[in-house]
């Protein structure tokens, strides 16, 4: 089906993207099982101020985020990386870049050289015009670049199609993974998540450059329960800034915009299937965090992969978190992460205390 697109032009005015959006019946489609899942609409926009989105800690840190790129087969990957120690590598989803992990690099720099990298399709990686996006070679380009940094192992954090991602490379690259950390994520046969695909058929049919217009355009849309907001506990808190870090990327010219219909339409859970075998064999410590009040991944997807990773430690479930957990309620996931690999560390030092004893 071929959507009616909304306006694009950033001068027209918002009523009538607004009316025009509501007739762009797939993009409803795509997020409005989500309204009626929840039976919430949101109050009025609040854009949240610098203050609000980081503590004071978090503030004097970021500048110290440096953002970098390095060749590799698969492209030139973009990435942000801050702070010094053991490498912890962040991996985003769909629609997003590495700017979801601000507050982890920020907050957790005392004790992690922490990289978050921009996926194939995503934020300022570059790549070669038709070459395969999914999300396998996703994961192989994950490979790729701690190559090319000369990074041996990493303490390896998903989110959204960025878990699935990271299921993968860990069952491709064990030896890589030194623990593992999956927030709400595409698992096993739920890729895509049943509520997502009326998005993939809108982006099929040609109106995903129309939605991203106007989403960039007005803001509140993005926000708005029709499109982004199901995805959020706050909607209204999300910043302007952080709405164009997001999208601006993908309409930065024809290409880029392609190669996100590309993604998207590689989607398949035939790539998650494939490697539950090495899950089931997994030996990496593994932490799961998930919210409850996630249309697109319920909490039932937590306890399979607690199940069939071997070597999952602790299952935490956020009350009332939604897929988007990470940005809004950064403080309670990065103490969590601290625990995690507090334990992994204590694990390591107790291995090579027996190996020097014996």
């Amino acid at each position: 089906m071929r959507a009616n697109l909304p306006p694009t032009s950033v001068n027209q005015q918002r009523l009538a993207q607004r009316v025009a959006l509501r007739r762009t019946n797939v993009l409803i489609a795509a997020f409005c099982l989500g309204v009626v899942m929840l039976g919430q609409t949101h109050g009025k926009e609040n854009v949240m101020t610098s203050k609000q989105e980081l503590s004071a800690a978090a503030i004097r840190n970021e500048t110290l985020a440096a953002r970098r790129s390095v060749q590799t087969a698969s492209g030139r990957i973009s990435y942000v990386e801050q702070g010094t120690g053991p490498v912890a590598l962040f991996v985003h989803g769909v629609l997003l870049n590495s700017h979801l992990w601000r507050h982890q690099l920020a907050d957790l720099s005392d004790i992690r050289r922490s990289i978050a990298v921009d996926l194939l399709a995503h934020g300022d990686t570059e790549i070669a015009p038709n070459q395969d996006v999914s999300v396998t070679a996703n994961a192989k380009m994950l490979k790729e670049f701690l190559d090319a940094l000369n990074i041996d192992q990493v303490d390896l954090v998903g989110n959204d199609s960025g878990g699935g991602i990271s299921q993968i490379f860990a069952a491709l690259y064990p030896e890589r993974v030194r623990s593992l950390t999956l927030t709400d994520c595409d698992t096993h046969d739920n890729w895509p998540p049943e509520a997502f695909k009326p998005f993939l058929a809108m982006a099929a049919g040609g109106g995903l450059r129309g939605t991203i217009d106007a989403m960039l355009a007005d803001k509140s849309v993005y926000r708005s329960p029709q499109a982004l907001g199901p995805a959020y506990e706050h909607p209204e808190q999300l910043s302007d800034d952080s709405i164009e870090a997001y999208l601006r990327p993908f309409v930065k010219n024809p290409q880029r915009t392609h190669d996100l219909e590309r993604f998207l339409a590689a989607f398949d859970n035939k790539h998650t299937l494939a490697i539950e075998p090495q899950l089931k064999t997994l030996k990496a410590p593994t932490l799961i965090v998930w919210g409850t009040d996630d249309v697109y991944f319920p909490v039932k997807w937590s306890h399979w992969l607690a199940q069939n990773i071997p070597a999952t430690r602790r299952r935490v479930e956020f009350k009332d978190a939604r897929i988007f957990f990470p940005e809004e309620r950064w403080e309670e996931f990065d103490k969590e992460l601290r625990a995690h690999w507090l334990l992994v560390e204590e694990q390591v030092s107790k291995k090579e205390e027996l190996t020097s004893a014996h």
